[in-house]
């Protein structure tokens, strides 16, 4: 790696190299990325439509019917109806699917640590505030000039 790399291209490394990383700490649960995030996601609400799942995802809502199947398949979601609109179904964690999301979150957390150990506390306080600033404020519109 060269000094002189542009920012961008340095920030894009850093995320390749985390996500490398959890994806290997997803192994053991047999689960990929996508099936990953959408535990999380759904395990944050109290039941989540399949369509609504796909947009807090940036998916297809075709791909996210594909990951609730194999989550459902798995015992680690179910589907029911939606007692708001019966022609809807609503996708919830299951009791294992719960421990395995504490599960993977603990080893994407360790995951995260030990790649963060590289940095000292105050790198690690400074690189935090610094990504929130980029993720928190909203982006600077370019005029056309």
């Amino acid at each position: 790696m060269t000094d002189d790399a542009p920012l961008g291209d340095l920030f894009m490394r850093a995320a390749r190299t985390l996500r490398r990383s959890w994806g290997g700490a997803l192994e053991p649960w047999g689960l990929s990325p996508h099936q990953a995030r959408a535990l999380g996601t759904v395990g944050r609400t109290d039941g989540l439509r399949p369509s609504d799942l796909a947009d807090a995802l940036r998916i297809a809502p075709r791909s996210a019917t594909e990951v609730v199947d194999a989550l459902v398949e798995r015992a680690l979601a179910t589907r029911t109806p939606d007692p708001g609109d019966r022609r809807a179904v609503v996708v919830r964690l299951t009791d294992a699917g719960r421990a395995a999301l504490a599960e993977v979150e603990a080893a994407r957390a360790a995951d995260a640590e030990q790649l963060f150990a590289r940095l000292d506390a105050g790198e690690r306080a400074d690189l935090a505030r610094l990504l929130r600033r980029l993720v928190e404020e909203p982006s600077v519109e370019r005029g056309d000039g």
